[in-house]
């Protein structure tokens, strides 16, 4: 990926008449403009204080690339393990994990952290998400049993994700309590939480169906690629989840200018419900995606260190005067 390019940003597709060569060439140009130092202006410039590079990892039938953020100072660079966050991208269908630099190199440097984050397999025809959901699931499993070649305590380990991100870090966190794996803590950020047909059945929907940063238009391509025919759409959905009790303690997050809000706030009902410790929070005004726009978002600094004290608190750290 071409991180130091001048990548001209793709014209947005109409999302209701895609076809897949348009959504294919259409993501390829758009992600390597996320890649790319031409999207700092808006999607934030990487902290100085983190080292961050790409990584391949052998999963099951495959390998997935990881992008990884190691705090840079020499106090964390020895050999004491650090905290693991494992974060997944937001995008579903179009998505990198260098879109989100910003937020994952400051995690890195101030908590301090490992901060591994997914290139999932986005969605497309052939290519649902249930896939995508098995990438976050399996590249947690891979490092938490390999710490000393990560360098990680994977008795501190979080998740966290945005949008599309946050729905495979929630299913994650569901199924690390069904398998017995310890979290501290889970992350979901405008999450989007229900795939099944009454995803589209909330009143932030229809409200704010028109945003700038996710429309009615694309919510449904999301659908249509997440939940083909045949698809039993409610095990890929936490809103639908039978059991959230004993769950890692959560932050939910929701920008209110956002059709997904009532997605991140039914579930907080839920999981306060079910006894899990939930916080939530709303930032008014702010719109989906808000936290990888910190260019255009102002609200994204203030989300970020609300992050970064919940995770500090979470991994039991001491506060960095950084």
């Amino acid at each position: 990926m071409n991180e130091t390019g001048t990548a001209a940003r793709p014209l947005t597709p109409d999302f209701t008449m895609i076809t897949t060569e348009e959504l294919l060439t259409y993501r390829d140009a758009e992600n390597r403009w996320r890649a790319s130092s031409a999207a700092w202006e808006i999607l934030g410039e990487p902290d100085p204080g983190a080292m961050i590079r790409w990584q391949q990892i052998a999963l099951p039938g495959r390998e997935l690339p990881v992008r990884v953020y190691r705090p840079a100072a020499p106090e964390f660079g020895g050999s004491s393990a650090l905290p693991l966050v494992i974060h997944v991208h937001g995008g579903g269908f179009v998505g990198t994990a260098a879109q989100c630099d910003w937020t994952n190199s400051h995690l890195a440097a101030r908590l301090p952290a490992v901060v591994v984050s997914v290139e999932h397999r986005l969605l497309a025809p052939g290519s649902p998400l249930d896939r995508a959901a098995d990438d976050g699931w399996d590249v947690l499993e891979h490092v938490v049993r390999q710490p000393l070649e990560w360098d990680v305590d994977p008795t501190r380990t979080a998740v966290f994700g945005e949008s599309c991100g946050a729905l495979i870090t929630a299913l994650t966190a569901i199924r690390a309590k069904r398998t017995g794996a310890s979290l501290r803590a889970q992350v979901l950020v405008n999450p989007v939480l229900d795939v099944t047909e009454t995803m589209f059945d909330y009143p932030s929907i229809a409200e704010h169906a028109s945003s700038p940063t996710l429309t009615l238009p694309q919510l449904r391509l999301f659908h249509r690629l997440a939940a083909p025919s045949g698809t039993d759409a409610k095990a890929l959905s936490p809103l639908y989840a039978s059991d959230l009790n004993g769950l890692a303690p959560a932050l939910v997050v929701v920008p209110t200018q956002d059709a997904v809000a009532d997605h991140g706030r039914r579930y907080a009902e839920r999981l306060r419900a079910a006894g899990t410790p939930v916080q939530l929070t709303e930032y008014p005004d702010a719109r989906h995606a808000f936290l990888t726009l910190p260019g255009v978002e102002p609200q994204a600094e203030d989300a970020q260190a609300e992050i970064l004290a919940f995770l500090r608190h979470a991994f039991e750290l001491q506060h960095s005067t950084r």
